[in-house]
């Protein structure tokens, strides 16, 4: 009988893939976030009231904006493989630091438990995504 290797085969991952699969990771953070956010009491009621808090109305002007807003970390998953490297490597580090940004701002709002956890897994993830970028590995 033949005995099987127990060391298993662990080929690095090229750096795009990498940025690709933290751009994912952090889509299923926000989409998970704002799902819970559902449950918070009065939430719905805000939302049949046609308001997005702490955004105010949500006029077509203010849907259109958040929709582009969070369009974009779903966009770079595609952008981290597909993009030509030096463009791949300034949208990664620009939204990458967008995104530090808006989740910052929003977390120092007042945000419930739930929201500061998943807070705490984006900001870092974010400023990964950042750094990971800034060090693009140079060809040999």
């Amino acid at each position: 009988m033949a005995r099987v290797s127990q060391v298993f085969d662990d080929a690095p991952l090229p750096h795009r893939a990498k940025l690709a699969a933290m751009w994912a990771s952090l889509m299923f953070c926000y989409i998970y976030c704002d799902y819970f956010q559902l449950f918070r009491k009065g939430y719905l009621a805000n939302m049949n009231q046609g308001l997005i808090l702490p955004l105010g109305e949500a006029t077509p002007a203010v849907l259109l904006g958040v929709s582009v807003l969070m369009s974009l970390p779903s966009l770079m998953v595609a952008a981290s493989v597909l993009l030509p490297v030096r463009l791949a490597r300034g949208a990664n580090i620009a939204i990458g630091t967008l995104f530090t940004l808006v989740q910052t701002a929003t977390v120092l709002g007042g945000a419930p438990l739930f929201y500061t956890y998943f807070s705490a897994i984006e900001i870092p993830m974010t400023i990964a995504i950042t750094i990971m970028a800034w060090r693009w590995p140079r060809a040999a």
